[in-house]
């Protein structure tokens, strides 16, 4: 019998659970947020360029992606619990080994080998909690979920800005590697359900894998993805350099402010998707694609401003609630997905749309802010008629690099738009 959530002991087991996933998501990102939080100080020592800064962030997730699809398949067949618990293992031990780094290219394989172990966190994850929690009530757990995004983004930032001020960047490192060892034991004591526990009609039938690949909205929110991703991962590799470079304020400050926009904002807008996403459901099937719609669209100007301010306080305000438009796509969307994908394909689904979505969009967004910024650098000393590209002219070249942002925002409106044109018939036709 399907799960509804009515009883007490299961709304337990289901709360416990979701717990510690949210747990293990926040270290997740704790962890990838890390190299934007310590940007500066890694490409001073290593005297790298903002393009090889932007690249280990690609590099990362280039193979984060592919990786991804293997594993969202295990995730389909095999046990959840073991495989997340091997990828803990694997980015913790990887994380850690970055202080031991004395060149770019051993920073470079830390990330690669840290890529290969997250990239099982959310085809595990997101599934688990589909069978968790029946359809008209996943949009807030997924959206508790996500908010390890910002939450672990803005403990990154409030923890080791100021701790690689005062002991180093590697400290940092270690630091963000050690509580992997208090997850493992609770991930080890969870039960999992059975894969489309919590269906009303349970799906019986064998499936391929390509199934999910013909529907329409399936493609919108790749497209979606790919447009997201390159705005919250330039944002998070850029974020605490632009406001070093453009507002002159320390590691530990840079660290802080980033800490308030990624917690504040990003929980904030989680939350609201979240409470929203299960309220509109009842309304209209294609509702929470179109509350994302709204969402991004509002984002585009929020950014510009942020970008553009001269003052430290209305930047980090603006780019506060740019980064809350960004994080509510989580809970509207990702519960989207699994409204029209079948509980025994949700994984490989999943795995694909990471591809997809990290391959043409993450890995674009901190290489290519980074060369943008270079190029417009290069431009502002070459203006200036300077041979020296200055620290001053690294500013303008990456506050210039990052109004791309607020772009992509507008396209991001557009094609969940798209999305919100075709949902409903997908969602009948699963159904039927």
């Amino acid at each position: 019998m399907p799960s509804s959530l009515g009883d007490t002991g299961t709304k337990r087991t289901a709360n416990a659970a979701l717990a510690v996933l949210i747990a293990i998501n926040v270290l997740n990102f704790y962890d990838r947020y890390i190299l934007g939080v310590l940007a500066e100080p890694i490409r001073r020592e290593f005297h790298l360029t903002d393009t090889q800064l932007g690249f280990l962030s690609s590099a990362f997730i280039w193979l984060y992606a592919i990786v991804g699809v293997p594993l969202g398949t295990l995730a389909d067949r095999w046990s959840r619990k073991k495989l997340l618990a091997g990828g803990i293992v694997v980015w913790s031990a990887l994380t850690g080994m970055a202080a031991l780094a004395t060149s770019y290219m051993m920073l470079m394989f830390s990330r690669l080998g840290f890529a290969i172990g997250e990239a099982a966190v959310a085809p595990v994850a997101t599934g688990w909690i589909g069978d968790l929690f029946p359809a008209d009530k996943r949009a807030r757990p997924l959206a508790l979920f996500m908010a390890g995004v910002p939450v672990g983004a803005g403990l990154s930032n409030f923890i080791s800005g100021p701790i690689a001020q005062a002991f180093g960047w590697r400290h940092a490192m270690v630091l963000a590697a050690a509580p992997a060892l208090l997850l493992l034991p609770l991930l080890l004591m969870l039960r999992e359900p059975l894969r489309g526990a919590t269906e009303i009609r349970q799906d019986t039938k064998k499936r391929s894998w390509r199934e999910f690949l013909t529907i329409p909205t399936f493609w919108w929110i790749v497209a979606s993805g790919a447009l997201l991703n390159f705005n919250m991962y330039a944002m998070s590799t850029f974020l605490t350099a632009f406001l070093s470079r453009i507002h002159h304020v320390s590691l530990a400050q840079s660290g802080t402010l980033s800490g308030i926009t990624y917690l504040c904002g990003g929980l904030s807008g989680s939350l609201i998707a979240g409470w929203l996403g299960d309220r509109v459901v009842h309304r209209s099937g294609n509702a929470r694609m179109l509350c994302a719609a709204v969402f991004a669209l509002s984002g585009a100007p929020l950014a510009w401003l942020g970008i553009s301010s001269g003052n430290v306080t209305a930047a980090v305000v603006m780019l506060t609630l740019f980064y809350g438009t960004l994080c509510s796509y989580y809970g509207f969307v990702y519960s989207s997905i699994q409204d029209i994908v079948a509980p025994s394909l949700r994984g490989i689904a999943m795995a694909v749309y990471f591809l997809a979505m990290y391959l043409c969009g993450a890995s674009f967004g901190p290489v290519l802010t980074g060369k943008v910024s270079d190029m417009m650098a290069r431009r502002a000393a070459d203006l200036a008629g300077s041979p020296d590209i200055t620290e001053a002219f690294k500013a303008i070249g990456l506050q210039q690099a990052m109004l791309i942002m607020p772009v992509l925002s507008v396209l991001l409106a557009a094609v969940l738009f798209g999305g919100a044109t075709t949902i409903r018939k997908d969602i009948q036709r699963r159904h039927a």
